[in-house]
């Protein structure tokens, strides 16, 4: 299994995540603008999960029906991106939880948290 980087970091690049991954297994994408998570580094030890201040991190198991094509998307993408492991400012506009969530609600989604987000 691995984790799971999904839509909602679009745009928003929080990298508190980076910061606490022991292996260093995410990667920052510019098209689009977000990291990922290579999933054949990943080693499921969790730390990312409650460090991410929007719950865009899920467990493969615990992925949303309405973002299961992100598991293929982290995959595909981590190769495109620059190895991370700092913190850094997320970007401009960059949407909190609250307004994610909103716009879940606007497109008729009703996500389940992960487990482990705070």
């Amino acid at each position: 299994m691995t984790h799971v980087v999904t839509e909602r970091c679009v745009d928003c690049r929080y990298t508190d995540c980076a910061t606490v991954c022991p292996v260093e297994c995410f990667y920052e994408t510019t098209d689009p603008a977000m990291l990922v998570i290579n999933p054949d580094e990943c080693i499921d030890c969790e730390l990312c999960v409650p460090e991410c201040p929007i719950n865009a991190i899920w467990p493969e198991e615990e992925l949303p029906e309405e973002y299961a094509d992100w598991l293929e998307k982290n995959a595909e993408l981590w190769e495109q991106g620059e190895q991370i492991s700092d913190k850094k400012d997320p970007l401009d506009g960059a949407l909190t939880l609250e307004e994610i969530q909103a716009r879940e609600k606007e497109r008729g989604w009703e996500i389940e948290e992960p487990s482990k987000a705070m």
